[in-house]
């Protein structure tokens, strides 16, 4: 290969299809279904997109008489903003692997691509790691299981008899689990995500003669759900059995928009470094190329007051269950 070689972006067109775009953003909801089970907004046009959030309930009043006095009621809305930010990766690729004829860059580097942004994503918005600081603001905490932590929904498991208890019903003392803590506040869960050791505790989980309450069969597989709503398990490492068994949620309540669908760029020049500066690949001095892609979008969770808890702060749709 001559020095003077390089990929250029001519070069790398036949290597990423046009379409492949959209192709990304439905592999990332894919791997990760946070993105298949909150509801995806209309994309945005700008970098802010401004949430009316209903802040006050309407109440009516029975006239007293033919006569009587009708009164009056009030509504307002407060904002939650929706901002985008960058989500970004990048693979470093040797020339020397380029050479090869028979390597499929594409087909090598999209799953990594897609793995990337999918755990990039799912980590912010559960857990609030490297969360913007504009997310933070637009989910209400550094992500959901924060959030779900201030409100007072986060059940131990530990605390009940057992673990179908602690998310289906309630202690002998009385005391909430976790789908009653989202009903008191007025949400219904239709879905959650769980650890991958979670399986096991379900399919353990047995009635007081002892059969298992959620059976294999060929016919119907195994029924992982809770009270009728699917139960996903993300395998990507970001559903940490260390910090939560389970999360449940009305995802229906957590919203998102794209601003730019996933471009690509190949860069020839330049270095790569960590987050403290110190460089991890020099492309040119290296022989290497290096694939970015790019996806802008932004994340929020409108909050509206509703009649069974006026108080935002307590108002949750979501709920965690740990050890």
């Amino acid at each position: 290969m001559p020095y003077s070689s390089m990929i250029s972006r001519t070069d790398a067109t036949q290597l990423i299809p046009v379409e492949v775009s959209d192709q990304i953003i439905k592999e990332v909801a894919a791997m990760n279904p946070i993105m298949s089970l909150a509801r995806r907004l209309a994309n945005m046009s700008r970098h802010e997109k401004s949430l009316p959030v209903a802040n006050a309930v309407a109440t009516a009043y029975f006239v007293n008489g033919d006569t009587g006095l009708k009164q009056t009621t009030e509504l307002d809305w407060a904002g939650v903003t929706l901002t985008v930010e960058d989500v970004a990766a990048i693979v470093p690729i040797p020339e020397n692997v380029l050479s090869d004829s028979e390597y499929d860059i594409w087909g090598e580097t999209r799953p990594a691509i897609v793995e990337a942004l999918s755990v990039a994503v799912a980590n912010a918005v559960l857990w609030g790691i490297d969360i913007p600081a504009t997310w933070t603001t637009a989910l209400g905490a550094a992500g959901i299981f924060a959030r779900a932590t201030a409100a007072g929904h986060v059940v131990s498991n530990a605390a009940y008899a057992d673990t179908y208890e602690a998310i289906m019903g309630e202690s002998a003392a009385g005391a909430d689990g976790l789908i009653m803590r989202m009903e008191a506040d007025g949400f219904i869960p239709n879905g959650y995500l769980a650890s991958v050791q979670m399986r096991g505790r379900i399919r353990n989980m047995r009635d007081l003669n002892g059969v298992p309450l959620f059976t294999n069969t060929p016919q119907a597989g195994t029924n992982y759900a809770f009270d009728g709503s699917p139960c996903y398990f993300p395998t990507d490492g970001t559903m940490n059995d260390a910090t939560a068994w389970l999360i449940a949620g009305d995802w229906s309540k957590l919203v998102y928009s794209i601003r730019q669908d996933v471009t690509f760029k190949i860069i020839t020049e330049g270095v790569i470094s960590d987050a403290a500066g110190n460089i991890v690949f020099n492309l040119p001095q290296q022989d290497m190329v290096a694939l970015r892609a790019v996806m802008r979008l932004g994340w929020a969770l409108p909050n509206p007051i509703n009649r069974m808890n006026a108080t935002a702060l307590t108002r949750c749709p979501f709920a965690a269950l740990t050890a």
